[in-house]
C-alpha cells in the first residue's frame, strides 16, 4: 500500500519507494531550472529493509510513490538462533521475524518490541 507525492513535497527522514523497496530520505537536493527545462532534484535514500543506498533524479513536479508504514507493538515468543517468533499486540498474529546484527543479544523471551510494517514486509526496529 502507497500514496503518490510530488518530489518537491519530500522531506529528510520521510520515507519513498525507490525501485519497489521503501526507503528513508538521507538527503534531497534540489538544482535551478535551465534555460528550458524545470528544477530538478537528486534524492539519496538508504533501504529500510535492506540497507542498501539508493540515488534518484527526478523533476520536481514528478509524482511519486510513498509508502505506507505501519508502526506496531509485538511481543518476542521465542528466540531460535537468527530469528523471532513474534505476536501482535493488537491482532495476536504470529509471525517469524530475522534477527538484526543491531540487536542481535539485546532481545529477550517475554519482551516487548516495536516493529514496521511497510509493503508487506516487517522489521523491528526499537526494543
Amino acid at each position: 500500500m502507497w500514496t503518490q507525492a510530488e518530489v518537491r513535497e519530500l522531506k529528510v527522514g520521510r520515507y519513498m519507494l525507490i525501485d519497489e523497496e521503501p526507503c528513508k530520505i538521507l538527503s534531497i537536493d534540489t538544482s535551478k531550472p535551465g534555460k528550458h527545462g524545470e528544477a530538478k532534484s537528486r534524492i539519496d535514500a538508504v533501504g529500510l529493509f535492506d540497507g542498501k543506498k539508493r540515488s534518484v533524479v527526478h523533476p520536481v513536479k514528478h509524482k511519486v510513490q510513498i509508502p505506507m508504514i505501519d508502526k506496531r507493538k509485538g511481543q518476542i515468543l521465542n528466540i531460535a538462533g537468527d530469528e523471532i517468533q513474534m505476536m501482535d499486540l493488537e491482532t495476536f498474529e504470529q509471525f517469524s521475524l530475522p534477527i538484526d546484527e543491531e540487536f542481535k543479544g539485546q532481545l529477550n523471551a517475554g519482551e516487548e518490541v516495536l516493529y514496521m510494517v511497510a509493503m508487506g514486509k516487517r522489521k523491528i526496529t526499537k526494543v
